[in-house]
């Protein structure tokens, strides 16, 4: 059979069914077929990944051409360009602020230094307490006393109890062996006789 016999036979037949679904897959598809099929969801299916690869790439391209160039003109005007004599007025407020700073620690350190001399504290730690303004530096210089205080006490107490020795609170219940003789002394009314020269 010929390619015109073929197309004789097609063009008698058209009317049937299966030849004429044989003949709509053959044409050449128009601009409304190519948009219905790009709107079904095979057609999305298929379209979607070259749009992002098509889309990221004038994003990239973008980004390289014109990004940087929004960045410095965001920086620049959020800090515009200073004069010399802005500068050196921005200077001077830093290094006043910074003898200042200077100032208040120094202020701090004195008041510090002297209040732990009254409370016998070492004073060659104290810098380590100073805070943000005078209260906190109290309160500092204070948990500190605190807690040198409760070291001290507990290292004496661990000493005595090392030697054997019991340190009473000072109640008067238990007195010394000295003063249990004197009084015991004084309660009998007579003067102990002692011959210191025989």
């Amino acid at each position: 059979m010929t390619l015109e016999e073929i197309k004789a036979w097609l063009e008698e037949n058209k009317e049937e069914k299966e030849v004429e679904a044989y003949l709509g897959e053959l044409r050449q598809p128009t601009r409304e077929d190519v948009e219905g099929f790009l709107d079904s969801d095979e057609g999305k299916k298929l379209l979607q990944p070259r749009l992002d690869q098509n889309f990221t790439k004038g994003l990239n391209t973008w980004k390289e051409k014109n990004l940087q160039k929004l960045i410095d003109d965001a920086v620049k005007e959020a800090n515009p360009d200073e004069t010399p004599e802005q500068k050196r007025i921005r200077e001077l407020e830093e290094k006043i602020q910074q003898t200042e700073k200077e100032s208040q620690r120094e202020k701090l350190m004195n008041k510090a230094v002297k209040q732990a001399s009254e409370k016998g504290l070492p004073t060659d730690i104290v810098s380590f307490f100073i805070g943000e303004d005078e209260e906190s530096t109290m309160n500092n210089l204070g948990t500190f006393e605190e807690k040198y205080n409760a070291a001290i006490t507990k290292a004496v107490d661990e000493k005595f109890k090392a030697g054997g020795r019991k340190v009473d609170d000072g109640d008067g219940a238990n007195d010394s062996a000295g003063a249990s003789f004197a009084k015991s002394a004084n309660d009998s009314g007579e003067t102990p006789k002692v011959d210191i020269w025989n």
